[in-house]
């Protein structure tokens, strides 16, 4: 079993199926352009929705073995640290992208409706751990609630990338979401999405072994489950959207970077539905502790500063970068040091 590898041969496993992860992404990526293209659902929409679906599933596969297993902290902290850290990811990625502000050239309604939606799936846990521990079959009714919304979002975001009532200012820094190559358009979609689930499949199995390594260290080494779930799964389980968005921004689709973002950190939402129901011992809202509490606050602060820079669409900034993505890095950064020196 995995937890019983010497140290060496664990970090390896634990390498390669990081790596695992990360390069089918990679090639997702382009797959999700394509079919974006080919189904003609736009590049946020596609990011949003197909591509950060895609990316989450090594996520949700940890934090549903945590839960599992019991241990609701682990489950938690990698569901809430995962969205922290992947909304990070656009400021690096603002970093590289030289041109202009990344918030200000991705202009796009889709990805400003899917961020409030972000904000309100975010406020529903919270409601949960200040309210009363109730339950249905060991379900508790927020997570019915925060699948609803989801579903809810989902629907209203494509409407609004089909039908958008207003749109932004367009400007020399705007990319317009276009498809690269015409003769995409009325092509079929089937070869490109059995590929990409074949790759979603990888994804999916990496996940599980990259939550079964966690959870050995946290188990070897006495470390907390927050401090792994957070720090560790999260962000490795993350990486995948840090690539697909440096990928994205270097074709030019810089729509489907920042939606995939954001798409992914919506669904990311739903690892604490799957974790409530897998987790057997009452609601796992109750079962954590204020540690788990400040991550979740930090992935709403974070999603409420991106949605700021969405609209304000500043052009340049200190840094070469827009001033959100100096108070992400920084608020990033401040959740790092609060952890770490527990």
């Amino acid at each position: 079993m995995i937890s019983d590898l010497p140290l060496v041969p664990l970090l390896a496993v634990f390498a390669v199926a990081a790596a695992a992860v990360v390069l089918a992404s990679i090639r997702a990526t382009r797959l999700a352009d394509i079919i974006a293209d080919r189904t003609q659902i736009g590049e946020a929409l596609a990011g949003g929705l197909i591509l950060g679906g895609a990316t989450s599933l090594a996520g949700v596969v940890v934090s549903v073995n945590a839960a599992l297993s019991g241990d609701a902290s682990f489950a938690f902290s990698n569901a809430v640290g995962g969205i922290a850290a992947q909304t990070l990811f656009l400021a690096i990625a603002d970093l590289l992208h030289k041109k202009a502000n990344l918030e200000h050239a991705a202009a796009e309604p889709a990805n400003l409706f899917q961020a409030v939606m972000l904000i309100i799936l975010l406020s529903l846990p919270i409601c949960a751990m200040a309210g009363p521990d109730i339950g249905f079959v060991g379900v508790h009714p927020v997570s019915i609630l925060l699948f609803l919304a989801y579903l809810a979002g989902v629907r209203a975001s494509s409407t609004v990338s089909e039908q958008p009532m207003w749109r932004p200012v367009k400007t020399d820094a705007t990319r317009e979401d276009e498809p690269e190559d015409d003769d995409e358009k009325g092509r079929s979609a089937r070869g490109p999405a059995l590929r990409f689930a074949g790759l979603v499949a990888i994804m999916g199995v990496g996940g599980w072994v990259i939550s079964q390594v966690g959870a050995t260290f946290i188990d070897r080494f006495s470390l907390s489950s927050s401090l792994v779930g957070a720090l560790i799964t999260a962000v490795v389980t993350s990486l995948p959207e840090l690539v697909t968005t440096l990928v994205a921004v270097r074709r030019g689709a810089l729509q489907l970077a920042v939606g995939g973002i954001i798409g992914g950190n919506t669904f990311d939402t739903l690892f604490l539905v799957a974790s409530d129901i897998a987790y057997r011992d009452g609601s796992i809202y109750h079962a954590v502790d204020i540690t788990d509490l400040y991550w979740l606050g930090t992935g709403l602060m974070m999603t409420a500063v991106l949605l700021a820079g969405l609209i304000l669409r500043q052009r340049k900034g200190p840094a070469r970068i827009g001033i959100e993505s100096v108070l992400l890095i920084a608020i990033y950064a401040t959740a790092l040091v609060v952890e770490v020196t527990r």
